[in-house]
């Protein structure tokens, strides 16, 4: 390829515009060059702003992490390759041997497997506490202990953490409390105002919204554990992919929209589901019967989010017979796509539990977790009819 300076390989620099993209450019570069040695040390102290390397920061992932920061009302975010990347920056960037961590009893099958099975062979302790108990969080409390982990609304139970009383409790222990937002966004609820220290999403799920994005994000209010964190996912390689980043600012532009639609159609879904026979239970936050339904309200306001859960009457072949009976809706360990999905936590997210620890926090085998999506309502409805009734058909 040819260019002013000859034969060179390397690339003329783009055209010159007095006009600018209405889109952010996607910028799939590696590296970056740099004028000279001085420069690149210009850079890496601080003095001025460019990138040398992806892997320690590209435009694209900071678009998304500027965007996420407005959100979440913060500074500084680091956008990650996953969610789980998000989870292991927070937890092996900050944490050291000897440490221990509370983590909710409730947490994401593969948060509860990081701390169950990873964490402790690296010498940092872990206790299971559930975030809706402060009594038992307070109990759980050692002298080591740094960190608290919490979803805002369980995956996939839909339990409800009493925030506002975790951070008071962490705050007198001088405790670091970090909050998953993941189901409940920054449209529900934002968690620095309630007194976390720490935030994690998964922003392959509702923000970016479409299942074609794997990313996630984390960011502290102190600046320099969110810098401690980036540092980890630098030499980690919790990397973003430019291209997904780039996926991901195009999906949050209909964030609201999309989050609006889903919950109401969410609201309708589980009153729905609570009136057809061989329906168990039903949890929705902000349905009168669920068991956290006051500190529900007092968090989130009327703003529960998309996601459903409910227990069929039976087990498995039931399970099997409702997940072939929803014609048109994807089985799939997902949640947040556009199209309405269906995950099955035991056979999925939480396989790794024996079934006595399942039924120990409510998944039996007719157990569905639902990421409602943005079908019509009222055929949605007619498809979980449906499916329900070719599951009570099953002896």
């Amino acid at each position: 390829m040819k260019n002013s300076k000859g034969s060179l390989v390397r690339p003329d620099p783009l055209p010159e515009s007095v006009s600018t993209p209405v889109v952010t450019p996607l910028s799939p570069s590696v590296v970056y060059a740099s004028e000279s040695p001085d420069e690149l040390d210009s850079q890496y102290e601080g003095r001025v702003h460019g990138y040398t390397y992806s892997r320690e920061g590209h435009p694209n992932a900071d678009v998304v992490a500027k965007r996420l920061d407005a959100m979440e009302g913060a500074e500084g975010g680091v956008v990650t390759g996953s969610g789980m990347a998000a989870v292991s920056a927070v937890l092996m960037g900050l944490l050291a041997a000897g440490d221990h961590v509370i983590g909710g009893n409730q947490l994401y099958g593969r948060s509860l497997r990081l701390m169950k099975e990873d964490l402790p062979r690296m010498g940092i302790a872990t206790t299971l506490a559930d975030p809706g108990d402060v009594a038992a969080v307070a109990a759980a409390i050692r002298p080591e202990t740094r960190m608290v982990l919490v979803e805002v609304v369980s995956n996939p139970t839909l339990r409800v953490a009493d925030l506002d009383g975790l951070a008071t409790l962490c705050k007198a222990r001088g405790v670091l409390l970090a909050v998953d937002n993941t189901f409940t966004t920054p449209k529900s609820i934002r968690p620095f105002e309630h007194g976390a220290d720490i935030v994690i999403h998964s922003v392959t799920k509702l923000l970016s919204g479409h299942s074609d994005v794997m990313l996630g994000y984390v960011v502290a209010r102190d600046p320099e554990l969110t810098e401690k964190m980036r540092i980890f996912a630098v030499t980690a390689g919790l990397t973003p992919s430019p291209f997904d980043c780039w996926l991901a600012e195009r999906g949050m532009l209909t964030f609201d929209l999309r989050f609006d639609r889903a919950q109401a159609t969410a609201v309708a879904l589980a009153d729905h589901l609570a009136g057809l026979p061989g329906v168990k239970r039903v949890l929705y936050p902000l349905r009168s019967d669920h068991p956290d339904r006051d500190r529900a309200t007092a968090l989130l306001g009327t703003q529960g989010c998309n996601m459903v859960s409910f227990e069929l009457e039976g087990g498995r072949p039931q399970a099997n017979a409702f997940a072939r009976g929803a014609e048109g809706l994807s089985f799939a360990p997902t949640l947040g796509d556009v199209g309405t999905t269906l995950s099955h936590p035991a056979s999925s997210s939480h396989r790794g539990m024996t079934a006595q620890e399942r039924a120990a926090v409510g998944l039996s085998e007719g157990f569905f977790r639902v990421s409602v999506g943005l079908e019509e309502p009222g055929a949605l409805l007619k498809v979980f009819s449906e499916a329900v009734a070719a599951a009570t058909a099953v002896s």
